[in-house]
């Protein structure tokens, strides 16, 4: 019929006297528009609320999602190369992934997106690549001595293959779980026949933590404390750096570890047994041997004891056998609880993410004291482990693994 304003008409009325009043939010582009469309509606250029239109930067010397704040919504996702991959092969998909992630991130969709609508609220997205060690050997370059699995550790490991290994890895990070699932969809359907998913685990973190309102694991647990710093002065830590391998400098590495929780068991215990496991107070997070209310940024007394002598902080709680024992044992604790339970079968946990510049030095020495008499083992298994090499930021006018593949 003519004569009557067009869906897109009402709409474009409708954002226009939003913001009239002054209650619109974050701006965005309405993809998809033709020019014509937003001259004859500047409505559909103007701002949209919500922060799910925040996009973050993908250009750069390093890569995004390892020192921004964690969005509430992630995935970690493992590919392997086709046996008759080459460099070349490589170089392909890395070349397709910059582009298709430098897009999604902005808030734009891929050039072979079929659902375009999808990417228009990037909801702070960032996709993070990383590479394992049969990838380099692909690329013919010289891998760290680091980019291999952990050593074994018999006494606490049920390792799965399933949740194992990989040649190539995406963390795909947002604050939107639509966000995450269409950026993931449209990164491995990118890689076409070159490539093939071994295992996805999908985690999830509250939405409204603040530096008062630290993030929770599922036992209750304040989680992700005790972070270098990551404003310079920790780089050496977190940076791979002149003495890495070039293709790699400026990037990082990742450990990911699928921590099972028994949360029947725990939910066994009293609190008295559950703050001497971890060795901090349940409400606040604050060490035991801190003043409660205190949170849980105080640093922790080890040494302290009680009025009958014995150590307030008990020799395998959790806090002592996590702590750093030399300066270089810090890592950055990015982690993301999972819930994958089916019925009344518990299947839920920690998907411990841990970035550093070199994770044989800084993150095994930790991880062999709490395999050798952390409390919270009586509660814990780790059934996956992996390792990758982060590569660095692509720069504009380049691809991801620039070096790798060059």
């Amino acid at each position: 019929m003519t004569g009557q304003p067009s869906r897109r008409h009402t709409i474009a009325a409708g954002l226009a006297g939003l913001a009239a009043v002054g209650g619109v939010g974050a701006c965005t582009r309405a993809l998809g528009d033709s020019d014509a469309d937003k001259a004859a509606n500047p409505a559909l250029e103007m701002c949209l609320p919500g922060p799910e239109h925040t996009a973050r930067e993908f250009r750069g010397p390093r890569q995004a999602g390892i020192i921004e704040d964690p969005q509430s919504h992630g995935a970690f996702v493992a590919l392997d190369l086709a046996t008759t991959a080459t460099r070349d092969t490589l170089r392909r998909i890395l070349k397709v992934w910059t582009d298709d992630i430098e897009r999604l991130m902005s808030g734009r969709p891929s050039l072979t997106d079929q659902e375009p609508e999808l990417a228009a609220s990037p909801a702070n997205l960032t996709v993070t690549v990383g590479v394992g060690p049969r990838t380099v050997a692909v690329a013919g370059a010289t891998a760290p001595a680091w980019l291999a699995p952990l050593p074994a550790f018999p006494s606490i490991d049920r390792l799965e293959p399933r949740w194992s290994g990989g040649d190539l890895l995406l963390q795909i990070t947002a604050d939107s779980p639509t966000t995450v699932h269409h950026a993931q969809r449209r990164l491995v359907s990118g890689t076409g026949d070159l490539a093939a998913v071994r295992w996805v685990q999908r985690g999830f973190r509250d939405p409204f933590e603040t530096a008062k309102r630290p993030m929770r694991n599922l036992f209750g647990q304040v989680d992700g404390t005790v972070q270098p710093r990551t404003d310079g002065p920790d780089d050496a830590r977190l940076w791979v750096g002149a003495d890495g391998p070039e293709w790699l400098r400026d990037g990082s590495a990742l450990v990911l570890r699928r921590i099972r929780m028994n949360l029947d068991t725990w939910d066994e215990a009293d609190r008295g047994t559950r703050e001497n496991a971890v060795g901090r107070r349940l409400p606040d997070g604050s060490p035991l041997t801190a003043k409660a209310g205190s949170g849980p940024d105080v640093p922790s007394d080890l040494s302290a004891t009680n009025s009958l002598g014995f150590p307030t902080i008990h020799e395998g709680a959790h806090i002592r056998r996590a702590a750093a024992t030399a300066a270089h044992e810090v890592f950055l604790r990015r982690p993301y609880s999972y819930d994958d339970s089916v019925g009344s079968t518990s299947d839920a946990g920690l998907l411990f993410a841990a970035y550093c510049a070199d994770p044989v030095r800084q993150f095994v020495p930790v991880q062999q004291r709490i395999a050798d008499g952390d409390l919270l083992n009586t509660w814990i298994t780790p059934v996956g482990s992996a390792v990758f090499a982060i590569l660095p930021g692509a720069r504009d006018g380049e691809i991801l693994g620039q070096a790798l593949v060059t």
